[in-house]
Order: C-alpha cells, then structure tokens, then sequence
C-alpha cells in the first residue's frame, strides 16, 4: 500500500484509503458477511495499513453493530488507529425506518446520548471524530448551527477529538466553519456524481479533509465504457479506476470504501498504488 497520507484534523495521519463498516451489519437492509469474516475484514484492514475507521452507533440490524465488531476485531487499539463515527437525526438504526417528525437525534440531549453510546459501545474515553450528519429531515442552512454547538460544547469536555460535518451543501459548510474548527467533510461524491466538485475545491483550499461515501457508487455501482477501457489498460478492475481517480482529484480526498469481502478489501487497498495517466484522466473525463 502506498504511504501516501493525510493528517486529519491537523494532527491524526492517516493513509489515503480508509474502510467504511456499514455493509458489515447489512444496515439499513442488504446482506451482510458473517461474524467471522466481518472480524477477519476489520484486522485485515488495519494489517493493511488502514488506519481510517468509519462507523456509527446507529450501524446496527438484528443485532449486529459496526462498533461492536470494531471493538471485538481490534481493541485494545493499536497506535494510530483513527475512528470516526457520526451523528445526527438517526440515534439507533431502526430510526432510519421511522417518520421524519420523529427522527429527533439532532436535539443536543440525543446528541450527547448518541455521543455517549459511540464512546462506550467503542470502549473509548474520547472519539478521534464525530461528523455531524445533516439531511435526515428537512433542513435549512440555519438548522446546522445549534446541533454543531451541541457537538462543540461536548469537544470542549473532551468527549470528541475532531468535528467534521456529513451530507452538507456549500452554504453549510460555511457557516459551520463560523461555528466550530472543521477537521473534514463526508459528502456523496464519485466518478459519476460529482455535484461536490466546487466544495472539494474549498475543502483543499481551507486544509480540510473530504471524505467521500459511496466512492465507487454504493448501491448504484460506477459503469461506463470508459471506465472498462482504463481498468482494462492497467489490469485492474472498475471499483479501483474509480478509487484511484479520487485520490488523483485532490489530495485531501480520503476515500472510505466498504465491504464485506477480504477479496474487495485488498482490491480496494491496493488502488492506492494505481496512478492513472494523463491520457486515463482525460477519457474518465
């Protein structure tokens, strides 16, 4: 894996490729590896050289949670090891199936109490990260400020190590940097969507990470002829033109992608070492 990295927040170095959890517990629905091969994906990883965690409390179906494989697969924690959670109107996962008006994670009592049960369900004293994630209910850019407060006063007890905000617009991004120091950015963006072009840009300008979910197309995986035609010149599959055409796009893109598979976690890991040529750059357009 290359030793190309990216120091979050200023101070937590992490390499370019992260791991995202989600499809180890098949949340909200799908499926899902089983518990042994979930533990073996996770210390596979960090044998890797991944050292980006991402999860959330509310990463959980039928009993099975993100941060309970996390913390039986790697606990105690080896040095450098940076987890990242998030927050926000979804508290536990069967949230996700109830009414907007009922979503209310994004009060700063259920701000504290998800905050609260990242910290003990990790077997943590202080989380690396927390992105606040917006977008779950309806929202304005106003509606960001108080619960990133919230988030803020729990930093200032030393609770949360980082803030990062998720699934913001521009105008957000923002005002929450009147608010708070920002240390990253957790948008969709990929080779097919790339409405975020403009706040990746600002993200670069400001020093602060952008983190991509679905980085190769999540439940909607990347196609395209051009895509085959790159993959096929180097000898690698689609998902890794897609991985390394993120990593060429800006520095500070620090993909997260998920899998269930030991096979996809390599294939995923070692799109850090495929550098694609101008010639690529230019056919993926």
């Amino acid at each position: 894996m290359t030793t190309e990295q990216w120091a979050l927040g200023g101070d937590l170095k992490v390499a370019r490729i992260g791991y995202g959890t989600m499809k180890l517990t098949g949340w909200p629905r799908g499926d899902r590896p089983g518990r042994e091969t979930a533990l073996k994906v996770l210390r596979r990883a960090v044998e890797l050289g991944v050292n980006h965690i991402d999860t959330s409390y509310y990463y959980a179906r039928d009993g099975v949670a993100a941060n309970d494989l996390i913390r039986e697969a790697l606990h105690p924690y080896p040095d450098g090891l940076v987890i990242v959670t998030k927050v926000g109107a979804l508290v536990e996962g069967p949230d996700v199936d109830l009414p907007a008006e009922r979503k209310a994670g994004l009060t700063p009592a259920n701000l504290r109490r998800a905050v609260e049960a990242n910290l003990r369900s990790l077997g943590v004293d202080r989380i690396d990260v927390v992105n606040l994630r917006m977008g779950d209910l309806g929202h304005d850019g106003s509606s960001l400020a108080a619960p990133l407060e919230a988030l803020y006063g729990l930093q200032q007890e030393g609770l949360i190590r980082h803030l990062g905000i998720s699934n913001i617009t521009a105008e957000e991004f923002a005002l929450a940097r009147t608010v708070a120091p920002i240390a990253c950015v957790q948008n969709l963006y990929n080779l097919a969507q790339r409405e975020d072009d403009p706040l990746v840009d600002a993200c670069a300008e400001a020093g602060i990470a952008y983190v991509p979910y679905f980085p190769v197309g999540g439940f909607r995986p990347i196609t395209a002829a051009r895509l085959d035609a790159v993959a096929g010149r180097h000898g690698v599959t689609v998902p890794q033109v897609a991985l390394a055409w993120l990593l060429a796009r800006s520095p500070n893109i620090l993909p997260i992608p998920g899998t269930g598979s030991p096979a996809h976690l390599e294939e995923n890991v070692a799109a850090a070492s495929l550098r694609l040529t101008e010639q690529d750059l230019a056919d993926l357009g």
